[in-house]
C-alpha cells in the first residue's frame, strides 16, 4: 500500500467510529462506499493483514447499514479474489437472497465446508445461487441435489462446471421418476458413469409408460413395446456410454481374448467399485452381450447377477462382491444375502443356461424390428 493511499485508510478508521455513534444513515452508507472503493481500488497489492483491517471494518459497518447498501457491497466485493472473508461470509448467510445471491455465486473465498452449511440452513434462493457457481464439487451438488427443489436442481444438473459424486448421482436417480426434464438433462451429461446411466433410463421408462398408458389406456400394450424399444436402443447406443466405458469395456475384452480374464479378476474389479468391468467381464464369461449383461445386472432384484455368475462358473464370494457392487452403486439393497446364497448354490448350470438363453433370444427378437448394431 503507498503512503497515499495509507493515509486515507487512516483518516477512514478515524471517521468509522464517529460515523457509526452518531451519524445518520446517509453518512454510514457514503462511508461504506468510501471504504469498499478504497479496498477494491488497491486490494491486489494489500497484505493479509492489511485485508483483515478492511474486515474489521466491513464488518462493523454492515451491521449498521440497509439491505440496499449491503447488496451494493455484497456485487462490488463478489468477484474480488482478496476480499476479506469474514465480511464475505457474513453476506452470504444474509437472509435477503439480494445480498447473499452474489457472493454465494461468485465469491472464491466460500469453500465447500461454508457452502454446505449455507445449503443446510438457508433458503432455496441461497441453493439456487450457488448452484450457478463456475465451480462445484461433488460434495456441494449432494447437497443441493438431496435438498432442492425442482429449480435448484435442474440448475445443478445445467452447470458444466458440477462434479456429481456416486451419492449425488444415486440422489439424481431417485428423483426422476416424477421429473422427465430432469431424467432427460442427466442422460444428456457426458461424464455420467453407465451405471446410473442405465439406472436412469429404467426409472424414467417406467415414467414415461404411466403416463402414455394413462392417456391411452386402448393402446396400453402397444405403449409398452414401444417404450421397451426406445429403452433398448438407448441402453445399447454407443454414443449412451462415455469414454471411460467405451475403454474399459475393450480392456476387458483383450484380456478375455488373452485368457487373462479369470474369477480373481473379476472379484477385484468388484471389489474396487468398477462396474464397467464388472459388467464386462460377466458379460465375457457368460458369452452374452454386454446390453444382455447389463440389463440383467440393473434389474431391482439380485436373480439377473446370480444366473450370469452360475453360467460363468463364478464361487459364490466373487458373487456376493458383485452383489454388493451393485447394491452400493444404486443405492439400494437386495433381497437377504442369506437367501441369495442359497438360491446361488441350489441353482443348476443348466437351469441358469436355459434362462440366459431366453434373454438371449429377446435381444435378438428386439433387434430383428431395429437397425442391426454390434455392441461387443
Amino acid at each position: 500500500m503507498n503512503l497515499r493511499a495509507k493515509a486515507a485508510s487512516e483518516n477512514l478508521l478515524d471517521e468509522l467510529q464517529d460515523t457509526l455513534a452518531h451519524g445518520p444513515v446517509a453518512r454510514r452508507v457514503e462511508t461504506l462506499r468510501r471504504v469498499t472503493d478504497l479496498f477494491v481500488n488497491g486490494a491486489v497489492d494489500y497484505s493479509d493483514e492489511q485485508v483483515a483491517l478492511f474486515d474489521d471494518v466491513f464488518e462493523c459497518l454492515v451491521r449498521h447499514i440497509e439491505a440496499k447498501a449491503k447488496a451494493l457491497l455484497a456485487r462490488r466485493l463478489a468477484p474480488v479474489a482478496k476480499a476479506p472473508p469474514r465480511v464475505i461470509r457474513h453476506l452470504a448467510f444474509d437472509d435477503l437472497i439480494d445480498v447473499a445471491a452474489p457472493v454465494l455465486t461468485q465469491s472464491t473465498q466460500l469453500d465447500d465446508h461454508v457452502l454446505i452449511e449455507n445449503v443446510r440452513s438457508k433458503s432455496q434462493g441461497h441453493m439456487l445461487a450457488i448452484s450457478k457457481r463456475q465451480v462445484l464439487s461433488g460434495a456441494v451438488t449432494e447437497v443441493l441435489v438431496e435438498l432442492g427443489n425442482t429449480e435448484v436442481v435442474h440448475s445443478t444438473v445445467n452447470n458444466p462446471g458440477a462434479e456429481f459424486s456416486e451419492q449425488g448421482y444415486s440422489t439424481l436417480a431417485s428423483r426422476v421418476g416424477t421429473d422427465d426434464t430432469l431424467s432427460a438433462l442427466v442422460g444428456m451429461a457426458s461424464s455420467i458413469p453407465r451405471h446410473h446411466y442405465l439406472k436412469l433410463l429404467a426409472k424414467a421408462s417406467v415414467s414415461v409408460r404411466s403416463r402414455l398408458e394413462a392417456a391411452h389406456p386402448q393402446e396400453a400394450s402397444e405403449v409398452a413395446t414401444a417404450v421397451r424399444e426406445a429403452s433398448r436402443r438407448a441402453r445399447s447406443a454407443r454414443d449412451a456410454m462415455n469414454k471411460e466405458t467405451v475403454i474399459a469395456h475393450g480392456l476387458v475384452r483383450a484380456l478375455h481374448a488373452d485368457g487373462r480374464l479369470d474369477e480373481q479378476l473379476v472379484g477385484s474389479f468388484a471389489e474396487e467399485g468398477k462396474f464397467d468391468e464388472t459388467n464386462a467381464a460377466m458379460a465375457c464369461m457368460a458369452n452374452v452381450t454386454v446390453s444382455v449383461a447389463e440389463s440383467m445386472m440393473i434389474e431391482s432384484r439380485a436373480e439377473g447377477v446370480l444366473i450370469l455368475a452360475k453360467v460363468a462358473g463364478l464361487s459364490w464370494a466373487t458373487v456376493h462382491a458383485i452383489i454388493n457392487l451393485r447394491d452400493e452403486l444404486a443405492g439400494m439393497k437386495s433381497a437377504d444375502i442369506d437367501a441369495c446364497r442359497i438360491t446361488y448354490e441350489q441353482l443348476r448350470p443348466t437351469t441358469a443356461q436355459q434362462v440366459l438363453r431366453f434373454h438371449r433370444m429377446q435381444q435378438e427378437t428386439a433387434q430383428t424390428s431395429g437397425p442391426a448394431r454390434n455392441d461387443g
